[in-house]
């Protein structure tokens, strides 16, 4: 799609655009949209041939060849690693017929956290980028493109375009002018209180744990971590999506955003959590362990996390999708936002009826969770 100023156009990978004009685009706010982290998925073979997610990034360009507006975009050949699940739509669209892949997925690979999806210099060119989305689709038989884990700000454009919202929940920890982790239980119920306590003392008896940022990781950290990475890998996909070259160029790339939590009993690792950090939040991404402690999990994940977050004055937690475990330790649920538009009418209106319902019920789910946060009531 072009105009005397303007051109629409798709992409082979995000390194073949300039680091600094698509980081303006994209501002500081949130790592996993920056050029650095999705280069580093590029770069280290997690995405590209063989991996079934194709980088097919698009963008609006000015006739200087200056960038006005892209979408982190990606041919996809299956439905793993993205944390909004459509496999039933795959099967209904399959079994009527239909060939559900590939389809376009915009979003920051195996990310659960929540970020612009829509990187922007004018808002006014939101419409032209999300045409520019359905005609890649319509022009190469995709049926259906889905942007996930939208920054709700930006779920308006979306809707606007007429892409179909969807609801879910996630878990976050909000920071309420907290100076300590005491403050912080201070807030809950005292059986919870004594809860927390109890865990994390159980959690770190004998172990020491420390968090290392920027030059401090070093190679032999990132090797004792993909041990851990694979572990928890197998368990719950079957294979890994990154691979152990993805971790070298993160922590090149941007490691000063990085805090890696390791676990040491003595000298050696036995459990680590990988976080990025945001301009306003702290995003949990990876756990794993060589040696099962009680409540380790938790203590790496949630607590530590906590800790840093009071430590940099970030308001909130997102300690990934799903878990919820992490309500009984100070986490509340969060509506979370994706976006969907499917090329076949019959298909779409069946799954508009669908997430409709789907949208009532999530509503009604965070209520009733969220009358079971673990914070005092009338104490």
């Amino acid at each position: 799609m072009t105009s005397p100023e303007l051109t629409v156009r798709i992409a082979s990978s995000v390194g073949a655009f300039d680091a600094g004009q698509w980081d303006a685009l994209g501002g500081n706010d949130n790592p996993f949209i920056s050029h650095a982290f999705l280069t580093a998925m590029e770069d280290s073979g997690s995405v590209g041939p063989g991996t079934g997610w194709e980088p097919a990034p698009i963008a609006i360009t000015a006739e200087d060849g200056a960038l006005l507006a892209a979408l982190p975009a990606y041919a996809k050949g299956h439905s793993q690693g993205e944390y909004v699940f459509d496999h039933s739509w795959a099967d209904a669209w399959h079994r009527a017929g239909g060939r559900y892949y590939p389809k376009l997925q915009i979003a920051a690979p195996f990310t659960p956290a929540t970020g612009p999806r829509l990187l922007l210099s004018d808002p006014a060119l939101a419409p032209h980028l999300l045409k520019g989305a359905e005609a890649v689709c319509l022009q190469n038989k995709l049926s259906s493109a889905h942007a996930t884990f939208i920054d709700p700000a930006q779920l308006p454009l979306f809707e606007a375009a007429d892409w179909m919202p969807r609801a879910d929940i996630q878990f976050h920890w909000f920071n309420r002018g907290y100076s300590t982790f005491e403050d912080f239980l201070g807030a809950l119920s005292s059986r919870k209180r004594k809860d927390l306590r109890k865990e994390r003392a159980a959690a770190t008896e004998g172990l020491t744990i420390r968090h290392l940022t920027g030059p401090e990781i070093r190679e032999e950290h990132w090797d004792a971590f993909w041990v851990f990475y694979q572990d928890t890998g197998a368990r719950k996909w079957g294979s890994p999506y990154l691979t152990r070259e993805a971790f070298s160029l993160l922590g090149q790339r941007m490691g000063e955003r990085i805090v890696l939590i390791l676990a040491y009993d003595g000298a050696t690792p036995i459990a680590g959590a990988l976080n990025f950090a945001g301009t306003d939040a702290l995003y949990g991404r990876y756990w794993g362990c060589t040696r099962e402690v009680r409540f380790l999990h938790f203590e790496l994940c949630y607590y530590q996390a906590i800790d840093i977050a009071i430590a940099r004055g970030l308001q909130r937690v997102e300690a990934g999708a799903q878990g919820g475990h992490k309500l009984a330790r100070g986490y509340e649920p969060v509506q979370t936002w994706s976006a969907h538009w499917i090329a076949d009418p019959g298909f779409r209106s069946a799954v508009a009826d669908f997430l409709e319902r789907e949208r009532a019920g999530v509503a009604s789910d965070q209520l009733y969770l969220g009358s079971r946060t673990p914070f005092r009531k009338g104490e």
